[in-house]
């Protein structure tokens, strides 16, 4: 696991330990036919545009909303180490934008503990970003991630 220190002030942080082997959780973060099943929020269908799973790599995805307007989320990948992190930019269009995501994952057994931390750019977005329902929906998509890995 990474040492890196994230800004207390600018970063908010998800952590919890899913049912699966470390490789299965991995598969399912870096293949977009397995992102399709659980990358959003409870409720929403997503359509892999690009994913390009490399350092460099692009990844571009679309949330259809009730409304009928799309909801884009995409970056690219600045560090990957194979079964250990994740490291991207990324935007989630229209709210979030100019975030850095990284995914930290250590194998527990039969079982993997994951870290996520998302840094953004000053303490007042962070703290928007929070108030908008960061832990809710990022929540929810972990437990979507969940439900397929125990499956």
């Amino acid at each position: 696991m990474s040492t890196t220190q994230f800004p207390s002030n600018r970063t908010l942080t998800l952590e919890r330990t899913f049912n699966a082997p470390l490789p299965l959780v991995w598969e399912a973060w870096s293949q977009a036919e397995h992102i399709t099943n659980w990358w959003a929020p409870k409720g929403m269908k997503i359509q892999v545009v690009e994913h390009n799973f490399a350092k460099g790599g692009r990844w571009h995805y679309i949330m259809p909303m009730p409304d009928g307007r799309e909801f884009v989320a995409e970056g690219s990948y600045q560090e990957i180490v194979h079964h250990e992190k994740i490291v991207t930019s990324a935007n989630f269009k229209p709210m979030t934008e100019n975030v850095v995501m990284h995914a930290h994952f250590r194998p527990e057994g039969d079982k993997t503990h994951f870290i996520f931390h998302v840094v953004h750019e000053t303490e007042e977005y962070c703290k928007q970003q929070e108030a908008m329902g960061f832990y809710n929906g990022w929540g929810t998509t972990f437990d979507r991630l969940a439900t397929l890995l125990e499956q």
